[in-house]
């Protein structure tokens, strides 16, 4: 585990993932709690609406995009052995896309038609991003299958925002009105599966053997779960264009097969650990794998039954908290402590006594965070089916408050 965190040749400002990290908590809260008031429209399926738009973004873009650039300044260097491109870009890249996003989603609930401005400065600060990415990874010495699947998920990302303010220029103009459903359905495709899937794909390759000490695993599979994914996600793409409903199950079921494999590899993958067990935050983390897997298999049937329409929204809002929030508060848990003991206490170890690392976090507060944040989802999502407002809410109300605890452990960490 420490080579691949603390490796000094590589090793990042700690303030620079962290301004990230911390702006994202706030995010988180603000989306959670935009979400709790508006469970009348959620439960009438009124999706398309400002305040919804708006805290979709906050928490699409603020808390997990965010959480992800902060999380890819500190990955990408040690596990593709290489630093960062520059630093001091990263502050100012930080400074414009945090900027960008709080205007962008008050600019959503306040005035969509007035969201372009804010759009594009949210643009400049994630092309900024792309721009550190590919400078930092064109300096790798020899590309693997991770720089794969993290390179196709920066390429969907930039495909994602591009959409999206082509959409926000539609809206204001009617160009390419005609074609405004096939762009708003790739943008969403592109933005969930395509951006935070892959990234997710490609960083387990890295933290699922370190966090359960694996060793002589085959990494053949990977390619082939890239390549599956990647086809689920051009074919569908190419189904929203052409309007072909049939094509769209064939796509979702190469999807649920990519995903699979992807399944089957980290089980592979945790056959060859060290660790017989793991910790609690960890599985966490583990147990989205199998709720995403679920999710594509239900999207999949949905399309084959003919229903793929009436259930696509609660597809989504489940992929989004079961498969990509999950995968992030788990793996958040462990990470957050780690480099911060490594960044304050690694180099004062002989020289004076210091906290180890499990005094940084109690692990064993994972499980009722991530429970109770599992159970207001299912909660949400079962309220959003019966249409129970009642349970909507105390859902949501369960939701929000393990995001807020789960916000104040990540905090207190900084006080150690």
């Amino acid at each position: 585990m420490i080579p691949l965190l603390a490796n000094t040749k590589n090793e990042t400002n700690i303030k620079l993932p962290f301004s990230f990290i911390l702006f994202s908590l706030l995010c988180l809260i603000g989306s959670m709690a935009l979400i709790l008031f508006q469970g009348e429209s959620i439960i009438n399926s009124q999706f398309r609406i400002p305040a919804i738009w708006s805290a979709a973004h906050l928490f699409i873009l603020g808390w997990a995009l965010m959480t992800a650039m902060g999380a890819m300044y500190q990955l990408v260097p040690v596990a593709f052995l290489t630093p960062i491109w520059n630093e001091r870009f990263g502050f100012i890249q930080f400074t414009v896309t945090a900027f960008g996003i709080l205007y962008f989603a008050h600019s959503l609930f306040h005035n969509p038609a007035g969201a372009m401005l804010p759009g594009l400065i949210t643009l400049t600060g994630i092309l900024m991003f792309l721009l550190q990415m590919y400078m930092t990874l064109r300096q790798q010495a020899k590309p693997n299958v991770l720089t794969l699947f993290v390179g196709t998920a920066l390429i969907s990302l930039l495909s994602a925002i591009l959409l999206g303010i082509l959409m926000v220029f539609s809206m204001k103009t009617g160009f390419i009105s005609g074609h405004y459903q096939a762009v708003f359905k790739s943008h969403i495709l592109l933005g969930t599966a395509g951006w935070f899937t892959l990234l997710i794909f490609g960083f387990s390759y890295k933290m699922v053997p370190m966090f359960s000490l694996s060793h002589g695993y085959s990494m053949k599979p990977a390619k082939y779960v890239f390549m599956v994914y990647a086809a689920g996600l051009a074919a569908a793409v190419i189904s929203f264009f052409t309007g072909n409903n049939s094509l769209l199950t064939i796509a979702l079921m190469i999807l649920s097969c990519g995903f699979a494999f992807f399944t089957c590899h980290m089980l592979q993958i945790l056959q060859k650990r060290v660790k017989k067990k793991l910790d609690y935050s960890f599985r966490f983390a583990l147990l989205a794998i199998p709720a995403g897997l679920t999710i594509h298999l239900g999207a999949f049937i949905s399309s084959l039954i003919g229903s793929f329409q009436n259930t696509v929204g609660y597809l989504v809002f489940a992929y989004l908290m079961l498969w990509v929030a999950l995968s992030i508060l788990g793996y958040l848990f462990k990470i957050v402590p780690f480099l911060w003991w490594t960044w304050k206490y690694s180099k004062e170890i002989g020289k004076r006594s210091v906290p180890s690392l499990k005094d940084m976090m109690n692990d064993k507060a994972s499980i009722p965070v991530l429970s109770a944040f599992i159970l207001g989802i299912l909660s949400v999502t079962v309220s959003i089916v019966c249409e129970q407002p009642a349970l909507f809410l105390s859902g949501q109300i369960v939701t929000a408050g393990a995001s807020i605890v789960f916000c104040y452990l990540i905090i207190t960490v900084l006080k150690q």
